[in-house]
C-alpha cells in the first residue's frame, strides 16, 4: 500500500480526534487527498502520507538532516530503549490513543509500536520539522507521523488517552486540554548527570555554567501544572562505538555552544560509554 493511502486509511478511522488548526472546529471529511474541516480549511496529504498542520512558517535550530540521521543511527543501536521501555511498562494494557510531542525521526515512537502491536493503538507522532518528519515516515509501521505545532495541537478535547515527551518542550494547556479525563502525560526530562561525559569532556568540569545542568525549573513548573505527579528515576551506562562517539556529538544540543577547540579535543579524545540519566514524570 503507498503511504498516502496508508495515511488515508488511517485518517478515515481516526477522524474524529483530529480538529482543524486554522478555526479549531472538527474535520468533518476526507475528499480525496485532502481532509476539510466544518468551516472548509482544506489540508492536503502530501505523497509521503502526512499532513502539514501548522498555521505559520517556523525555524528551527533541529532542521538540519545530519543531526537526525546521526540520532536515529544512535536510536536504532538502543541510546533510549530503556526509557521507552520504561514508559511502555507504564502504560495501560488496553488499546490507546497516543501522541508522541516533538518525535523528531519516529525511532521511540516505532519502538513503543512494534511492543505494544496487539494493542491495536491509534499512534501519531508530530514534530515541526518537514525534513524530520518525512525521515520519520521511512519505517513500514503504523503510527501516523504530521507536521504540527505542541501550542496549538490539532487535536480535539479529551480525545487522547497518552502524551509521550521526551526531551521536547510542552504546552501543559493544550496537553490538558487534548487528554481525556482519564489520561496520562509521560514526560522524560534530563537530570544532571545526563550525558555527563560529554558535557566534562566539552567544557570542563569546573563548575561553569556549560559544565552543569539542573532540572529544577523544568521540575517546579511541571508540579505547579500537576501537584500529584509520579515521578521515575532511569540511569545506566550505554556503550559507544567511535563512530556513535561522532553522532552522539552531531546529535546533541550539549555540543552546540563548544568552540572549535573544544570540539576538536572532544573528536580527538573519544568516549567509550555515556551516561544516560533522566527521569520519567507521570502525570
Amino acid at each position: 500500500m503507498k503511504k498516502i493511502d496508508r495515511a488515508k486509511l488511517f485518517i478515515q478511522n481516526n477522524m474524529e480526534i483530529f480538529r482543524c488548526p486554522f478555526c479549531q472546529n472538527k474535520i468533518t471529511s476526507l475528499q480525496g487527498n485532502s481532509i476539510v474541516c466544518i468551516n472548509g480549511h482544506v489540508i492536503n496529504l502530501n505523497k509521503k502520507g502526512t499532513l502539514h498542520l501548522l498555521t505559520h512558517g517556523v525555524k528551527s535550530d533541529y532542521d538540519n538532516k545530519e543531526l537526525w540521521n546521526a540520532r536515529r543511527t544512535l536510536l536504532q543501536a538502543g541510546l533510549f530503549s530503556p526509557i521507552i521501555e520504561q514508559i511502555i511498562k507504564e502504560l495501560p494494557a488496553k488499546k490507546l490513543k497516543i501522541i508522541d510531542v516533538g518525535c523528531g525521526e519516529g525511532t521511540p515512537l516505532i519502538n513503543l509500536a512494534k511492543s505494544r502491536e496487539k494493542y491495536n493503538d491509534t499512534l501519531i507522532g508530530f514534530d515541526i520539522s518537514k525534513d524530520v518528519i518525512n525521515l520519520a515516515t521511512q519505517n513500514e509501521l503504523h503510527p501516523f507521523f504530521c507536521i504540527a505545532d505542541l501550542a496549538n495541537l490539532p487535536f480535539m478535547d479529551n480525545s487522547i488517552d497518552a502524551i509521550i515527551d521526551i526531551f521536547s518542550p510542552s504546552s501543559y494547556g493544550e496537553f490538558l486540554r487534548v487528554l481525556k479525563n482519564e489520561g496520562k502525560l509521560y514526560k522524560v526530562i534530563p537530570n544532571a548527570n545526563y550525558l555527563i561525559e560529554l558535557r566534562h569532556l566539552l567544557y570542563g568540569d569546573t563548575g561553569s555554567r556549560k559544565s552543569s545542568y539542573s532540572n529544577d525549573k523544568v521540575l517546579n513548573l511541571f508540579s505547579k501544572h500537576f501537584p500529584n505527579f509520579e515521578s521515575k528515576r532511569i540511569r545506566y551506562k550505554f556503550n559507544l562505538t567511535p563512530e556513535n562517539f561522532k553522532n552522539l556529538l552531531l546529535m546533541t544540543p550539549l555540543s552546540w555552544g563548544a568552540s572549535n577547540e573544544q570540539s576538536e579535543y572532544a573528536r580527538q579524545n573519544p568516549l567509550n560509554e555515556i551516561t544516560v540519566d533522566v527521569t520519567l514524570l507521570i502525570a
